[in-house]
């Protein structure tokens, strides 16, 4: 920071002002700023969790991601998810956070978010479905095993494996491939 120090430049000013999505979370999850463009994203969130911009069935993996940009590498890092905008529609983003650090210790995350703009439909979530059965299914989509979804969500095999057997039952199918077909025809998929 010395370099920005030394040619005295107001770094918060031009933060204002860019039209990129900016925010700041503190420690324990709580918004605590947003620049102009996050704020005509997602509408003036200050002051409530992380967790209230995330479509539901983000919301645990959200603040997985964001407890690992507390305690993670300095470098941070980037992911994508949805988000509800200020007008309640789930919008695509890509995330980029990094741990903001104050006096040797750090004091919460800043973000930028970029909207993400293709031609695929922003998965919706299945009534029948739990936020991390909507999850799994999406896992199953990429092809992930059960290890693969274990280490991923940071779960059990045991308890991946409940979570397919419930999301089957959920979706009335008898086969993780139905499950994804079924997945695609009712948009809770972007593929």
């Amino acid at each position: 920071m010395s370099d920005l120090g030394s040619i005295g430049g107001d770094v918060e000013d031009a933060i204002n002002r860019v039209r990129v999505p900016a925010y700041v979370i503190d420690r324990h999850g709580i918004i605590r700023w947003l620049n102009p463009a996050a704020r005509k994203l997602v509408g003036d969130v200050r002051g409530r969790q992380l967790t209230s911009v995330v479509a539901p069935e983000e919301s645990r993996r959200a603040q997985e991601i964001f407890t690992r940009n507390l305690f993670g590498p300095a470098s941070g890092s980037d992911n994508q998810g949805v988000v509800i905008d200020a007008q309640g529609e789930r919008v695509s983003v890509e995330v980029s956070a990094v741990p903001l650090s104050s006096g040797g210790r750090v004091v919460g995350v800043f973000g930028q978010v970029m909207e993400v703009h293709d031609d695929d439909p922003v998965p919706l979530s299945h009534p029948s479905l739990t936020p991390r059965q909507n999850e799994v299914l999406r896992l199953l989509e990429r092809g992930h095993s059960t290890e693969q979804i274990a280490g991923e969500l940071h779960l059990s095999i045991e308890t991946v494996r409940n979570h397919v057997r419930h999301l089957l039952r959920a979706l009335n199918v008898h086969s993780r491939l139905e499950a994804v077909a079924i997945g695609r025809r009712e948009h809770l998929l972007t593929n």
